[in-house]
């Protein structure tokens, strides 16, 4: 029911919408770029190579790549409260992996197994507690053309489960939409009110009262239907009332500080969703350099903290484990001593996309004084940019032998100078 409510306020919900979107797009952006550790240079670009060309087919539903599967998992967490993915192999025997709704997983199957092992919510451990399988139905649950509501025992090691888990023993995710919610849908209770309050507003109204009981005849000259006037009392007109007659117009009063108290409620959801109000509202009005770069530094840290703590443990590196490992045994990664030195071939470090400030400049800048400083590699700056130091630096040395060979020189601000 949560799980439902929470789509519902996600598709109807333009502040949910942005909210969640804007999330996403922090915690993922363009995609998380995983980078080989392997000591040797040369086999490090071998593997990243091999895992880049993976990474476009990845999707085994053909919708997206490896990327977009970030994305839409990182949006399933936030939503639905959890993600998983199922390992699948093409044709060509090439690995893929497939998301899955959470509701494909039995959360009625709760039950004792043999041996101490138990079921719960549809992931199956064992004695000591550890995930052992998932039982997925064959169909999905709402699907109308569902044939049969079997389970099937699916291995853990072909499962990849993705959620935040906020207490120990958790074993299934829970919507980050629960604790707003229900502000969500006041919020968009009171803008119906209010819309329909400017309406009323809007309508023009006039009410004749009769101040002695004596007048007979309706003052007004145009066509009367009992006592509906159907057409007089033009814009511009003067009408002069006679003696008993008073006239009074309809004024609906407004609700009072209205406008606050929506505001109020927003910084509520933001802060339910732990997002600066201006990722919910994008009202950017009372915003200067100092606002915004106070907020962002919170939110950069939450950000980091999911990435690392989150993505990169339950997801990413299981992925990327799982894809070399299978480039290896297709020979697509030609590693003789992979068996016998498997931890240097599965090493890998994970950057986000860096999180842009408010000043762009001033990004440049700092990040090539933690250059200059030692406080970061260029293969983590380039890596930050989505893109592979090894790559980069081929391009750049291909830009200069071309450059040279056409007589080419560029200056820094950009000019051609006469070669």
């Amino acid at each position: 029911m949560l799980r439902s409510r929470a789509r519902f306020v996600y598709e109807n919900n333009a502040y949910a919408r942005n909210a969640v979107d804007n999330y996403v797009a922090a915690l993922v952006g363009a995609g998380i770029r995983a980078n080989s550790a392997h000591p040797n240079p040369t086999i490090r670009q071998t593997v990243g190579d091999a895992f880049d060309r993976w990474a476009t087919t990845a999707d085994a539903d053909v919708l997206t790549d490896w990327w977009g599967l970030q994305a839409n998992v990182a949006r399933a967490v936030i939503v639905d409260g959890e993600s998983f993915l199922i390992r699948t192999y093409d044709d060509g025997g090439r690995l893929r992996w497939r998301q899955l709704p959470p509701e494909m997983v039995n959360e009625a199957e709760t039950r004792d197994l043999a041996n101490g092992s138990r079921t719960v919510s549809g992931i199956e451990f064992d004695a000591a507690g550890n995930r052992t399988a998932y039982h997925v139905f064959r169909d999905l649950p709402a699907d109308p053309f569902a044939t049969t509501y079997e389970t099937v025992r699916v291995p853990a090691d072909d499962v990849i489960h993705v959620y935040r888990p906020t207490g120990p023993g958790q074993v299934r995710g829970v919507s980050w939409l629960a604790p707003v919610m229900v502000r969500l849908n006041e919020l968009d209770g009171i803008e119906d009110a209010l819309a329909v309050g400017v309406k009323v507003s809007a309508m023009f109204a006039g009410f004749l009262t009769d101040m002695n009981g004596t007048a007979a005849d309706f003052p007004f000259e145009g066509l009367t239907n009992g006592s509906l006037m159907e057409s007089g009392l033009e814009p511009g007109v003067l009408q002069i009332l006679p003696g008993g007659y008073d006239i009074k117009f309809a004024t609906p009063q407004q609700a009072q500080q209205t406008a606050e108290f929506l505001s109020h409620e927003i910084r509520a959801v933001a802060a339910g969703l732990g997002v600066p109000t201006h990722l919910v509202d994008g009202d950017l009005r009372q915003a200067n350099y100092s606002s915004l770069r106070a907020g962002l530094v919170t939110f950069r840290q939450r950000v980091e903290a999911i990435q690392f703590q989150t993505l990169v443990p339950q997801f990413l590196r299981p992925v990327w484990e799982k894809a070399v490992t299978s480039l290896v045994y297709r020979g697509e990664i030609i590693a003789p001593d992979f068996e016998g030195n498997r931890a240097a071939y599965l090493a890998a470090e994970f950057y986000p996309p860096a999180l842009p400030w408010v000043d762009p400049q001033k990004d440049v800048q700092a990040v090539r004084e933690a250059i200059d400083m030692g406080l970061m590699s260029r293969r983590q700056a380039v890596a930050e940019r989505g893109y592979s130091v090894e790559a980069v630096d081929a391009e750049i040395a291909a830009d200069r032998d071309r450059e040279q060979a056409m007589g080419l020189s560029f200056t820094q601000g950009g000019t051609v100078a006469d070669g």
